[in-house]
């Protein structure tokens, strides 16, 4: 059964981390969730902007319907009820075991808040589904990490720092991540935090560099967009992907510069890394029928 209820005491991480927010818990997972209102917001590079990804061109209008989304990344302590639950595989580097992170089926405690990674697409969506969730389209988290804004950050248009983001990392094990919700100053118009840095984050649209030119090209206004039907990486043809958002710890400080939001990453729903993970969004219950 699925409860909507309102935080009138600040919520608490174990981290210590804070926030006063509307909460949708389910059977399985108590993490916070912040309502995304309903309404129009520009997708895509704003225009005049200094750079961006030629796949994330043409700026565009799309309306979303109401949502709540994951104020923070999935963590491992969530991750490993899930497994406990479930006997799902636990996350594994698919090609280099010293970034592997579990011992088997346990975690260390310094682990529990820090984002889940080497995960799949199919892992992420399992764990959304198991939660009474899904993944969010890139649309829903477009949004959820800018608001209606052209800013080129979730937090505005200040240039990127280190009190905003995890990023300039190589990988050192854990450390290497931080604990969701560590970045106060970096976090959206929505008190959404790390979309920016941390870790990648896996969408469920399929990936093609020409579908804002599609969505452009149809004019008017675009409502809920759920992604092309099928994916086409020209660089590798045969080779189907879905999207990624927010860039990771492996963000540098040239990347990073660049508009952040819209920002489009690209993975084979296969494989996991180290440096991606996720976040779930889900729909508002049905409003009562009337009497």
């Amino acid at each position: 059964m699925l409860l909507i209820f309102v935080i009138m005491a600040p919520l608490l991480l174990s981290a210590g981390k804070a926030l006063a927010a509307e909460s949708a818990s389910t059977e399985n997972d108590s993490s916070p969730m912040v309502v995304i209102p309903a309404g129009p917001f520009p997708m895509g590079v704003p225009p005049g902007d200094r750079d961006g990804g030629r796949d994330e061109y043409p700026r565009h209008e799309v309306y979303l319907d109401a949502y709540a989304i994951d104020v923070y990344e999935v963590t491992n302590g969530h991750y490993l009820n899930f497994v406990k639950a479930t006997g799902h595989r636990v996350p594994q580097n698919p090609k280099n075991p010293t970034r592997n992170l579990w011992q088997g089926d346990a975690i260390a405690d310094s682990l529990v808040d820090r984002p889940v990674v080497n995960v799949d697409w199919h892992d992420a969506a399992a764990y959304c589904a198991w939660a009474g969730k899904r993944l969010p389209t890139e649309a829903e988290w477009e949004k959820a990490a800018k608001g209606n804004h052209d800013w080129r950050f979730p937090w505005g248009n200040v240039e990127p720092t280190a009190k905003h983001l995890n990023y300039n990392q190589q990988w050192i094990g854990e450390k290497t991540l931080m604990p969701v919700g560590s970045y106060e100053a970096g976090k959206s118009p929505y008190g959404v935090y790390d979309m920016a840095g941390n870790v990648w984050e896996w969408v469920s649209d399929w990936y093609r560099p020409d579908y804002f030119a599609q969505l452009a090209s149809a004019g008017g206004v675009t409502r809920n967009p759920k992604g092309p039907s099928d994916s086409f990486d020209p660089a590798q043809p045969g080779v189907v992907k879905r999207v990624q958002k927010g860039g990771s710890f492996l963000c540098t400080d040239q990347y990073c510069a660049r508009y952040m939001p819209g920002g489009r990453g690209k993975g084979e729903p296969d494989t996991g890394t180290n440096h991606t993970g996720f976040r779930c969004v889900r729909d508002p219950d049905p409003a009562p029928a009337a009497k």
